[in-house]
């Protein structure tokens, strides 16, 4: 797992000093921080949640989510004590504050980020499928991860609009004529 989001680091690290050479600096690493955030979500989400699998019969596999509200690990991840709630909130913020900031220079903002966030909700459904799908990994696919996940993605959106003022990435906003 650890691996996994170095090398999403490295990437997104490259992503920002590429898109720096087009874009302001504050879009420019908004953007490749929000496709680090999302990147790290599937990473922390898709892989084994110990280092080896349990095998699961295919007739002992869920065939559905849990519906039931309050998740079935209510006591915390193994990495960070705590709430298991509060941790698939949180590490949806970081995706909703930057997706805000990536956007925010363009003047289709206003359309982009309700659908930033709408894809950041499915990509929430997406994980819990793919949790069921692939029962293997040890994930377990449950309605209040999705509504968690939704929940930290509206935090980080709110977060977002709150530090696209402070930033200000419209600044660099080319004039006619003029490129990035």
């Amino acid at each position: 797992m650890l691996a996994g989001v170095a090398v999403v680091a490295v990437v997104c690290l490259l992503l920002g000093l590429l898109l720096r050479r087009r874009l302001p600096a504050v879009s420019a690493w908004a953007i490749a921080g929000f496709v680090g955030a999302v990147a790290c979500i599937g990473v922390l989400t898709l892989t084994p949640a110990y280092e080896v699998p349990t095998v699961i019969a295919a007739e002992d596999r869920p065939e559905t989510c849990s519906l039931d509200y309050g998740g079935p690990s209510p006591e915390g991840f193994w990495i960070v004590g705590g709430g298991q709630r509060l941790l698939n909130m949180v590490v949806f913020v970081p995706a909703g504050a930057l997706l805000v900031v990536a956007c925010a220079r363009w003047r289709a903002a206003y359309a982009l980020v309700p659908l930033g966030l709408l894809g950041l909700v499915a990509y929430s459904v997406a994980i819990e499928w793919l949790q069921l799908e692939l029962a293997r990994i040890d994930r377990a696919c449950d309605v209040t991860d999705m509504v968690d996940n939704s929940l930290g993605a509206v935090v980080g959106v709110g977060l977002g609009l709150l530090l696209a003022v402070v930033l200000r990435p419209w600044r660099s906003r080319p004039t006619r004529g003029q490129s990035g």
